[in-house]
Formats: structure tokens, sequence, C-alpha cells
């Protein structure tokens, strides 16, 4: 069986981001999954073309980098029998996951590439470093406890109730598990409600570390517009009932919306009816000066589950996140973490509870500087990308931008060679949209708006050299909207320099396809665009379910 050419794109990573030819760059790269056996001996690899079209390079990059390996000894080549790893087949250990989202984590970081897949604080706030110092000060007086909470210190879980309870939501402690960051939270509460093959309902585009947790348990991903709207009358048919549906509320990850309170209780009211719904709010207390944080959805459904995380408020490197659900859930949860984890780092978890109650008060102090980075950067784009659009948002760290033709798969691949460099992937059906973060800064912390124009410079750079070549197919009507069928198709970059991509899907984990979802005509005017095409490029992610959908925005490792 040929390997598919999405996977291995994006197992090649960041591939064309060193320095000397791109067939050599890109025979290293496959030399290292050869050699690492990600290809095993046997396996065939795309032909010729397929993998310069899923690269976005020409045929002979490929053939060169091929030839290469044949030389060494990795590869045969033998005309009518395509292209093979050297080497009897025979099975191999099972595979893990070629997410960008998390492979670029594992990447070795080169000097010249500025990473801008997180959107995220880019370094530790100073009130992080007060908090340890008095946690370090308790943890100096502990006496009797070994250490193991999987649930969570007590102290913890009786700060993050609080903090419920002040936004409307009575909480006890013993409704609290804490996590290590969201993404855990998201993977444990996958496993506790997700069966092989059973579907989740998901918004197109949206968080790809949730569909990377939900593909580990094969779900079946079915997909609605940012909101989750059209909600009832999709889970309305027992046999359409879906086991989990995952919503981003407050916002969104990535096109930055913010569900109202008259859909919030909707939303809620007719997910008590059978189905468990998680409201992610690790983007919650994002919001610019002057907007406020609306109430979590579980202050309209006692049903709901929350998860939270400081690692898009405080620090990525904090890995403290936590679910807020009811008792017999988390006493569920914390049996399924206790076989894989017995407990969290003690010294964070006490930090954490020294920081939580002046969350707020820190999002506020630095919510003026992510809208000062927010505006510039959208009047840099205003003023060298004109034809682009990037609606203004209330709070986030990232803009969602829609291109006036071509495609982010398309993009991400020009605007590499221009050093804007992100995450790769593929996709089946891309979305005419990138997104923007603007949290990162320059490594010479150089002023924000030379930072900025640096960065719009280079996005009109590589937008030129894309306008000078062949366009690429044109989209589908708004009349055939594909609303977050199954790319895996996003980007995300930064006013310095950057660029990722990912996003939702709904195949089936065998590969089966499952109809797009259907689309309101709102919708079908913000989303259609999607497209099918066998050859994609190493830009964007991939769902172990299945491709997924959308441009996504800054994505947070959680």
């Amino acid at each position: 069986m040929t390997t598919d050419p999405a996977e291995l794109a994006d197992r090649l990573g960041r591939w064309s981001s060193g320095r000397g030819p791109l067939y050599l760059l890109l025979a290293a790269r496959l030399r290292r999954l050869v050699d690492d056996g990600e290809l095993r001996p046997g396996a065939a690899l795309p032909p010729d073309r397929v993998l310069a079209s899923a690269l976005a390079v020409g045929r002979g990059t490929v053939v060169a980098a091929y030839e290469q390996l044949r030389v060494e000894g990795r590869i045969v080549r033998r005309q009518g029998s395509g292209t093979r790893v050297a080497g009897p087949a025979r099975p191999g250990p099972r595979e893990t996951t070629g997410a960008p989202v998390f492979l670029h984590l594992l990447e070795q970081q080169a000097d010249d590439v500025i990473l801008l897949a997180c959107a995220a604080p880019a370094e530790p706030p100073p009130v992080l470093l007060t908090a340890y110092e008095r946690a370090l000060s308790h943890l100096a007086e502990v006496t009797g406890d070994i250490g193991y909470h999987p649930s969570g210190h007590r102290q913890l879980r009786d700060v993050v109730a609080d903090h419920y309870t002040r936004r409307g939501v009575p909480t006890g402690p013993e409704q609290v598990l804490v996590t290590n960051g969201g993404q855990q939270a998201l993977s444990l509460l996958a496993r506790a409600f997700v069966e092989p093959g059973g579907g989740v309902l998901v918004e197109a585009p949206t968080y790809p570390g949730a569909l990377e947790a939900f593909g580990e348990q094969a779900a079946s991903l079915r997909t609605l517009p940012p909101g989750l709207h059209g909600f009832e009358a999709t889970t309305r048919p027992p046999s359409r009932r879906p086991e989990l549906a995952y919503v981003v509320s407050t916002h969104h990850n990535p096109t930055g919306s913010v569900l109202p309170p008259l859909a919030r209780r909707r939303l809620a009211a007719a997910a008590a009816a059978d189905v468990p719904l998680v409201d992610d709010e690790v983007l919650a207390h994002l919001a610019f000066p002057g907007q406020e944080t609306p109430p979590p959805l579980a202050a309209f459904g006692e049903t709901v589950m929350t998860v939270g995380s400081l690692s898009k408020s405080v620090w990525g490197g904090l890995r403290v996140g936590w679910i807020r659900a009811a008792k017999p859930v988390i006493d569920r949860l914390a049996r399924l973490r206790a076989v894989h984890d017995l407990g969290g780092n003690l010294p964070a978890q006490l930090a954490a509870a020294e920081l939580l109650p002046r969350l707020e008060t820190l999002c506020q102090g630095m919510a003026a500087d992510r809208r000062t980075r927010h505006d510039h950067l959208r009047a840099q784009l205003a003023r060298q990308l004109p034809q682009w659009q990037a609606p203004r948002v209330t709070g986030g760290q990232t803009l969602w931008v829609r291109l006036p033709h071509g495609d982010g798969d398309w993009a991400a691949c020009t605007a590499t060679a221009h050093s804007v460099c992100g995450e790769y992937g593929t996709t089946t059906r891309r979305w005419h949209g990138v997104s923007l973060s603007h949290t990162h800064r320059n490594r010479s912390d150089t002023a924000l708006r030379t930072r900025s124009a640096s960065y719009a410079e280079d996005m009109t750079s590589w937008w030129a050299d894309r306008d000078g070549s062949p366009a690429p197919a044109p989209p589908r009507s708004a009349s055939r909207p594909m609303v977050a069928a199954s790319g895996r198709m996003w980007l995300a970059a930064s006013p310095v320099r950057g660029l990722r991509s990912g996003g939702p899907g709904d195949e089936q984990p065998q590969g089966s396809r499952a109809a797009p979802a259907a689309a309101s005509p709102q919708a079908s005017a913000e989303w259609a665009g999607a497209r099918r095409r066998p050859g994609r490029h190493p830009s964007l992610h991939r769902s172990a379910a299945g491709p997924r959908v959308g441009t996504a925005h800054g994505f947070s490792a959680r």
C-alpha cells in the first residue's frame, strides 16, 4: 500500500527550512524517517508527481531526492513497481501521531526560524515567579503527604471551585479534576466518553489538539459551524446522536468569535437532553479592555463539562489545567487518570492556586498590549495586503483572515520559501483563510511596529510570488458549501515571521467519508470554499481519525 502523501507531508515537518538545495533537504528528512523506522521496510512511497504536488515543489526536487536515497541503498526504484523503502516488508509498532500540532514541539528549533505555531505568551510573567516563591514556602511546611493526588491537590481544587462560583456556577472541590494542562483534560474526556467509531460533534474549524485527542479514540468526527449552530437539528434523530460534543464558546479558536448569551442558553439546553457537551474555556479570559468575559456554558446547564487551563492566560510552561463537571463524571475521570498518571506537579499546582484568584487582574493587565498588537497587525495588513479581509475581534491572540483567492495550503508552502515558516500537514478540503497570531516577540525584542511591518512585508513578498504563479483551482461556490468537512488545513502566523496550519475533520477512522454537515445561508457565505484535491502540501494538520477541517489560528499546546 502506498504511503499517503498527506501523511508523509506531515511526517516531513519543516524539511525545507534549512540551508542548501531543496532536494538535499528533502532527502535528509526522508533519510531520517527511514533510519528511525517511521517509513518501514517495504513501504511504498508516493509517486514523484504526487509527492511534489503535496509538497508544493517541482517534480525534479522529488526525483533528485529519491535518486539520492536510491544511491545510498535506502530506497528501491523500479519502473512499473514504483518507489519503496529498501528491505522486506514487515509489521511495525503502532503508529504515533503525525500531527504538526505536536510534532513541531519535537523539532530542533533552528536559529533562523521563528516558530509561531502556538499563539501563547512568549515568556512567563514576573507574577509567576512570585507565585512559585509562595508555593515553595508552603511546600516546606508539608508533612504526612506522599504527593500522589490523581484528582489534584485539594488546595487548588478549592481555588478552582471558588473561581467558578464567583462566575455564577456554584461548584464544590469534588466537581474539579486537576490535569497537566488542557490537552490532558481533553484526552481524558475522549477516553471516558468516546468509543471507537463513535460520533463526536465539533466546530469547523476548531482547535486541532482536540481533534487529535478524539482521533486517538478512533472517533468519527461530525462538524458544524463555530458555535455548533444547527446542534438541535443535527442531534435530534437518535441514530445521529453523537457520544460527545466539543465547543470553544469564548474567543473561539481560530475565528475569535464569542457565543452570545442566548445561544449559550440554547446550546446548553439542547445538549442536556443526551449529548455530553465540553466547553473549552482556555481562551475565556483573553478579552480586550472594555470587554466582559461571558459566563461559562455550565451556568446554563448542569451537565456541561468545562475545560480550563493557564497555558494561554499565564504561560504554556505552567502545566496546570482542570475539568469542572458533575461529581460522578469527575470520579470516573480520576480513575482513568490514575492508571496513566498518579498526579500532577505539586509545586506547579500550589503556584496555580496562588495565581488563579488574581487571574482576571493579571489578564486585564496584559489586555491593552494584546489589543495594541491586534490593531497594529490589522493596520499593517490593510496597508500592505488590502485584498485580505481581517475582521476585528474582541479578544484572544490571533486574527482570522480571509484570502481573496487560493487557499491556506498553497499559501503556507509559498510562504515557507520566504522564511515565513510554520507547521506541516495536509488537507483534502481547504479553507480560503489564514490565522495570524499577534502574541510573539522577536528574539531581538525589537519594537512592535518594526516586527509587524517586517512580517507584513514578508507576507506581501510571498503573496506577490503566489500571484505570479499558476492560479489554484477555483473554490466551490457558496451554493455547495462544505462546512468543515474533513480538511486538515490551517495557517497561523505572527507579526514577526511564522506560519502554521491545521483544522478539524469528519472522515471515518478507516478512511471512509461521511457526508458534510448542512450549512445555514450565513454559514455558507462564511465557510464555503473548501475543496478536495488528492495532492496536498506540507503546511497543515492531520487528525488521527482522518483529515481535518478549516484554517486554524494560533494553536496552543495546552
